[in-house]
């Protein structure tokens, strides 16, 4: 009876032990623990950053064709030259994140949180 609670309880430990190195989570980036990767536009981690502020929307996200867009002369000029902003996208200006829309697809192709970069 012994080795069978005792087996049972490290089944139980194996089972629930996961990495907690990185996880995807549906937040904008890479978490470690309480922290979030900011990313440039190629996907790559620049900086881990403490920040609690996160991204309402990820990359992939559809915003689909009659949303209310931001219109690429209403984004503040220091952001479009910082970023590197194009015309040729849609963008949606909100909550100091700057999302980049592909304009055939609707879908946001990059992420900018333009507070701390």
């Amino acid at each position: 009876m012994m080795k069978t609670i005792l087996a049972l309880g490290a089944a139980a430990v194996a089972l629930t032990a996961t990495p907690a190195l990185a996880d995807r989570g549906h937040h904008n980036g890479w978490r470690h623990h309480s922290k979030v990767c900011v990313k440039t536009r190629h996907g790559h981690c620049v900086r881990w950053s403490s920040n609690a502020r996160r991204a309402q929307y990820n990359m992939g996200y559809h915003f689909g064709r009659n949303y209310g867009y931001t219109s690429y002369r209403a984004i503040p000029r220091v952001y479009v030259r910082r970023y590197d902003l194009n015309p040729r996208y849609r963008y949606v200006y909100r909550d100091n994140y700057i999302y980049q829309v592909d304009p055939t697809t609707y879908a946001v192709t990059r992420v900018i949180d333009a507070l701390t970069r």
